[in-house]
């Protein structure tokens, strides 16, 4: 059953994203990040490649013919299929049709109150579905 993980009161999601994403990979993990829409996606993008100096974290978008020999894919439709299925990052506000496929799923919400409404209905669904859901407020995950 997928694992999930809540982190709420976000200040800047893609920053965070970026954080959860180079932890992961330094876990060996193999991620797709789930984006609302089209300029997430290329300001996602973007992020990645700047995130550190130390740091290179190899990303495609979806469908890109090296997405099943790169651990990390960016992904903007829900129903776009994906070789990796370890952990799912979602900054949409939506629930990705298919986050059962994954081992874990990632919610990041930001205070935003239509992200944060967003966020706590998605909250409840998991949750009356039974699958076990970590909360974690951004000020306590941070300090990790």
């Amino acid at each position: 059953m997928t694992r999930i993980d809540f982190h709420s009161s976000v200040p800047n999601k893609l920053a965070y994203a970026c954080r959860l994403v180079r932890k992961a990979r330094a876990s060996g993990c193999n991620i797709v990040l789930f984006a609302s829409d089209a300029r997430q996606m290329a300001e996602l993008d973007d992020a990645l490649w700047t995130v550190s100096e130390q740091d290179f974290l190899p990303h495609v978008i979806a469908g890109d013919p090296l997405a099943a020999r790169t651990p990390i894919i960016l992904v903007q439709d829900a129903q776009t299929e994906v070789p990796h299925h370890q952990v799912l990052i979602n900054l949409s506000n939506q629930t990705p049709d298919y986050f059962a496929r994954f081992e874990r799923l990632i919610e990041v919400v930001s205070a935003d109150t239509a992200d944060a409404q967003a966020g706590r209905d998605r909250y409840r669904h998991y949750k009356q579905r039974g699958y076990p859901v970590t909360h974690h407020p951004a000020d306590k995950a941070e300090k990790e």
